[in-house]
C-alpha cells in the first residue's frame, strides 16, 4: 500500500490557491480536498480561513457564478439549482442572493425555449399525453410545476 507523503501547512496553502482560483469553490469542496490530501484539525481550518482572508474562497461568490453558469449553460430551473446548493451546505442568504442573478423574463424565455426545443423532438400524436411529456422534462430539469403548466397552456405546442 502506498503511503500519502506528508504535505506542509504552507505547500497545501499553495495548492488550494491554485485549486480556488481555477475555479469557484465553496466550501465544502475546499474542505474535502484538504482531507483528501491529508491535511486536518487546526492545519485545515488555518487554511480556509487564509483562503477566504486571500479572497480565494467566496461563498456568495461563487453560489452567484454556480447559479448564472447553471442556468445559461445547462438551461437548468430555480428548484434544480436551490437543491444544488443547498447539497453544497451553501448558506440561505447565499442561496437568496444567487436566484436573485436570473432575470425573469430571461427565466421565461428559457423556459419556453427548453419546451419548444422538446416539443419539436417528441413524436407523441395525442396532445393530452404531449403536454404531459413536456411538462415532465420541465419539471425534471429544475422548473417550477405551476410555471411549467402556465407556459404550455399559453404556448402552441
Amino acid at each position: 500500500m502506498a503511503q500519502k507523503k506528508y504535505l506542509s501547512k504552507d505547500d497545501a496553502l499553495f495548492r488550494m490557491q491554485h485549486y480556488c482560483a481555477y475555479q469557484e469553490r465553496c466550501h465544502k469542496e475546499v474542505r474535502s480536498k484538504l482531507l483528501d490530501l491529508g491535511i486536518y484539525g487546526h492545519e485545515l481550518e488555518d487554511i480556509i480561513v487564509n483562503l477566504i482572508g486571500g479572497n480565494f474562497l467566496n461563498e456568495e461568490r461563487f453560489a452567484c457564478s454556480f447559479a448564472r453558469g447553471k442556468f445559461r449553460l445547462k438551461k437548468w430551473g430555480r428548484s434544480r439549482i436551490l437543491r444544488e446548493l443547498k447539497m453544497r451546505d451553501i448558506s440561505t442568504y447565499c442561496i437568496r442572493k444567487a436566484m436573485n442573478e436570473i432575470e425573469e423574463e430571461e427565466y421565461l424565455k428559457t423556459l419556453q425555449s427548453v419546451l419548444k426545443k422538446r416539443a419539436d423532438r417528441l413524436q407523441e400524436k395525442n396532445d393530452f399525453a404531449r403536454k404531459s411529456k413536456l411538462a415532465q422534462y420541465a419539471i425534471g430539469r429544475g422548473f417550477e410545476t405551476e410555471l411549467v403548466w402556465e407556459v404550455i397552456r399559453s404556448m402552441d405546442l
